[in-house]
């Protein structure tokens, strides 16, 4: 049996639910389909988002599954990415300081690096993550 390591937080993920009809939570999980879907419908007109109030431990148990643990945090990297991600602090967390420096200069690339980076952050830490261990 595979060991589970706490890669996301639930506390996180409820105060991303706050926000959920947006789609945060959703992209904190590692779901940027349903994320994005959220986001342009407010989550699903609100009823998706007041279901996921209940489904957020299994998505929380899901995606520690599905990610590496490791010492960069993916709470860290999502609260740096959701409030300050135009700057590019969240790739400067990660190590990636040139593309930190593009985004740094040129608005997260536009804000289109930004939300690149919305569907794909999980899975870029998870991989910082598998090269440190």
């Amino acid at each position: 049996m595979q060991a589970v390591h706490n890669t996301h937080s639930k506390v996180m993920g409820y105060l991303l639910w706050i926000l959920g009809f947006l789609g945060a939570h959703r992209f904190y999980y590692g779901k940027p389909l349903t994320g994005t879907l959220w986001f342009f419908t407010l989550g699903l007109l609100g009823i998706g988002w007041l279901i996921d109030l209940f489904l957020i431990p299994a998505m929380d148990r899901e995606a520690d599954l599905r990610f590496n643990a490791g010492a960069t945090d993916y709470s860290v990297a999502w609260i740096l990415l959701t409030f300050l991600g135009a700057f590019g602090v969240h790739r400067f967390y990660l190590g990636k300081w040139l593309t930190g420096l593009l985004y740094l200069c040129t608005g997260g690339l536009f804000l289109l690096g930004v939300l690149y980076d919305f569907w794909t952050l999980n899975t870029q830490v998870s991989l910082a993550n598998a090269q440190r261990t």
